[in-house]
């Protein structure tokens, strides 16, 4: 059975796009949390970009007392790795894959596709994409970590073992503190993976700099010419 896509909206960067970027948005916001990042990419060199925003289903979230709130999946305890939500993790992950796979339908290459995220979105970002079978353009992971990391040396796909990695995280976040962040960059790099890491003298959120980084990364791995 197909997997029903997920709500979204979309925006791009130019007419005619040759390239995607799918953003997972944190948990309790939705897609529109970082329709404002688009504006300020500085994306001149890049391929014209669809930029897509999807939507995570609400569902109860235990760290939040059960209130229903839009979520990737479950989180039961604040150290984010303990009792992890296993079902609810490989469940969002073929609803990401079925966004993936729909841009491969409208014609732009896996290759030319970057898939990323912020916070829990970040952890589905990296989730979803070592374990996609086809090679993407590269992964963007802010403030985020990678859940279900014991299991990654068995999972992982062989398509995107050479992906660029582009990780970045608030050096104060108390959300989702930063030694999970480093810890995530040290488990890729030992498994071989090139990541490029980037800390920033803030919490759980995304700064001006940051932006400016990312906008140099998707320059590098979406240019124009390609």
């Amino acid at each position: 059975m197909q997997t029903k896509l997920l709500p979204r909206f979309e925006m791009e960067s130019a007419p005619s796009p040759t390239a995607a970027v799918i953003l997972l948005h944190g948990l309790g916001a939705d897609g529109h949390d970082f329709a404002g990042l688009v504006p300020e990419l500085d994306l001149k060199g890049c391929a014209g970009i669809r930029f897509v925003f999807p939507h995570a289903p609400s569902i109860p979230v235990s760290v939040n007392a059960g209130y229903a709130m839009p979520a990737w999946y479950d989180i039961t305890g604040t150290d984010l790795v303990s009792d992890q939500d296993t079902n609810g993790i490989q469940n969002s992950e073929l609803a990401v894959l079925a966004l993936i796979a729909h841009e491969m339908e409208r014609g732009i290459s896996s290759e030319r596709i970057v898939l990323a995220g912020f916070s829990q979105g970040a952890a589905m970002a990296l989730h979803a994409a070592l374990r996609l079978p086809h090679a993407l353009a590269g992964i963007i992971a802010l403030s985020g970590y990678l859940p279900l990391a014991d299991r990654l040396h068995i999972e992982r796909s062989q398509a995107n073992a050479h992906t660029p990695v582009f990780m970045a995280h608030g050096q104060g976040d108390t959300v989702v503190p930063m030694q999970r962040g480093v810890e995530t960059r040290d488990a890729l790099q030992a498994l071989g993976y090139p990541v490029e890491w980037h800390s920033y003298a803030t919490e759980h959120n995304v700064i001006p700099e940051e932006i400016e980084d990312m906008a140099g990364f998707l320059r590098r791995v979406l240019p124009a010419s390609a």
